[in-house]
């Protein structure tokens, strides 16, 4: 090669290896790009999830105040941490903090426990779920319904991101004294970035969402407010509610978006800790009939031997 194509050549080389080391080292492995997926390559849920942790506000605003945060490498983390987990679960993969921190957190690791705490949060306000370590020394995890009677119940099934808006209005309506109006439901809902004019990206038409579909699943009660002229209309806790979930497991969700406990919200808690006593005793009085009953089968059958 003629010593001037030699000489261009080493100043090509030179001005690239400066271009790589300007941008830094590319710390992403093939195994870590299969793992996050591109927007393209998202499920329905996992894309719900994207939108909604990203345009989700700050827990402590998201019933109801108004000022948005700029969004943090905290934040951003957590909602790749969001998409990444429900990408897991999905897969039927085991959820676990390896992976986490292979493929999501990587050197910010030293902040792990701050970032899945908001990817948690999130999941709770966008689906009704929430992530619970099962195995402390290997560091498993799993997702748990907070629409469910057992607090301990292991997620199964389809992640419906209407769930978060169940939640959410089921909140609403025990602050409110068990009979929430329409318009405080709405005050609370817009505050969240959720509008009745215009389709939401997870939920679609939130009105026929909240005023039909989840009144004829029984999860909720949308009626005429007696005697108003013109009509106005209340949200109740509908029959299946009352069965999937509590005051205490609602006021659970209160507290969590407000970074508390559910004591701290003295009045609430004490009308939920009387509702958690109703329910022991109707469970207890469902076990005590049962047993009477396997009782009284038994004896007669013994009689007819």
């Amino acid at each position: 090669m003629p010593r001037g194509q030699k000489s261009k050549l080493r100043a090509r080389e030179k001005r690239n290896k400066a271009r790589s080391e300007s941008r830094g080292p590319q710390t992403t492995t093939a195994a870590e790009e299969e793992e996050i997926p591109s927007s393209s390559s998202l499920t329905g849920a996992e894309a719900a999830a994207a939108a909604a942790a990203a345009e989700m506000p700050s827990t402590s605003q998201a019933l109801p105040n108004t000022v948005s945060p700029s969004v943090s490498i905290i934040d951003q983390k957590a909602i790749l941490l969001v998409q990444f987990i429900i990408r897991k679960y999905n897969m039927g993969e085991l959820i676990t903090k390896l992976d986490m921190i292979r493929f999501v957190i990587k050197k910010d690791k030293a902040h792990f426990n701050e970032i899945l705490k908001k990817a948690s949060e999130l999941m709770v306000l966008a689906f009704g779920i929430d992530v619970k370590e099962t195995d402390p020394i290997r560091h498993y995890y799993i997702l748990v319904s907070k629409l469910h009677p057992i607090c301990d119940a292991r997620l199964s099934g389809e992640i419906m991101p209407r769930n978060g808006l169940l939640m959410t209005i089921l909140c609403v309506i025990f602050m409110k004294g068990n009979c929430a109006q329409e318009e405080d439901v709405w005050k609370v809902l817009n505050a969240m970035g959720i509008h009745d004019e215009a389709n939401h990206f997870a939920y679609g038409n939130v009105k026929k969402v909240i005023t039909e579909d989840l009144v004829q699943e029984r999860y909720l009660e949308y009626q005429q407010v007696p005697d108003s002229d013109p009509p106005r209309y209340q949200f109740l806790w509908g029959p299946r509610a009352h069965i999937e979930t509590s005051k205490m497991r609602v006021l659970e969700f209160l507290a969590m978006t407000h970074n508390t406990t559910p004591s701290a919200f003295s009045s609430w808690y004490e009308d939920a800790l009387k509702d958690e006593e109703e329910r022991s005793q109707t469970r207890l009085a469902v076990i005590l009939l049962t047993s009477f009953l396997a009782l009284a089968r038994s004896n007669n059958f013994a009689q007819q031997q």
